[in-house]
């Protein structure tokens, strides 16, 4: 089944259900998903539409953050939910040793030799662990590794 598809499924047991919040997360997920497909006149597979919904949860993160420094727990509260249900439609998140793995596997087959490739690297990265790690955090880990060979 699709994600596009799960999410029609989904937002229908929640009316059903009347989960008036989860409603609206799902909600928003299909209007950014139609929104961008509109926006560039395609029809988005399940990566694209994961790329969607990892871009939401990034943007709640960041919300997130400023709302806790701001002191308001109301808004706070509403973003912890949101991303919540955003992550259930994310895969797996790899594990620390996972990821290690991967990015040792792209220094090998990029032929990396230090920061400079380090382009080369995220690029081989990317794609593999696409809507299981944080880009940031992979990043932080691709330099530091660069940095120890060169």
């Amino acid at each position: 089944m699709s994600l596009k598809q799960r999410l029609t499924d989904d937002m229908k047991a929640a009316m059903k259900g009347g989960e008036k919040d989860r409603l609206g997360v799902i909600r928003l997920i299909n209007a950014a998903i139609k929104q961008r497909e509109v926006d560039e006149r395609i029809v988005l597979d399940d990566t694209q539409v994961l790329a969607v919904v990892e871009k939401m949860l990034k943007q709640r993160k960041d919300s997130l953050s400023q709302y806790e420094a701001a002191g308001r727990e109301d808004l706070a509260a509403v973003e912890r939910y949101e991303m919540t249900v955003l992550q259930v439609y994310l895969p797996a998140q790899l594990d620390d040793a996972e990821i290690d793995a991967i990015i040792a596997a792209a220094v090998a087959e990029a032929g990396a030799t230090g920061p400079k490739d380090m382009g080369k690297v995220i690029g081989l990265v990317r794609p593999k662990v696409a809507g299981r790690a944080d880009m940031g955090v992979l990043s932080e880990r691709v330099k530091t590794k660069l940095a120890s060979l060169g």
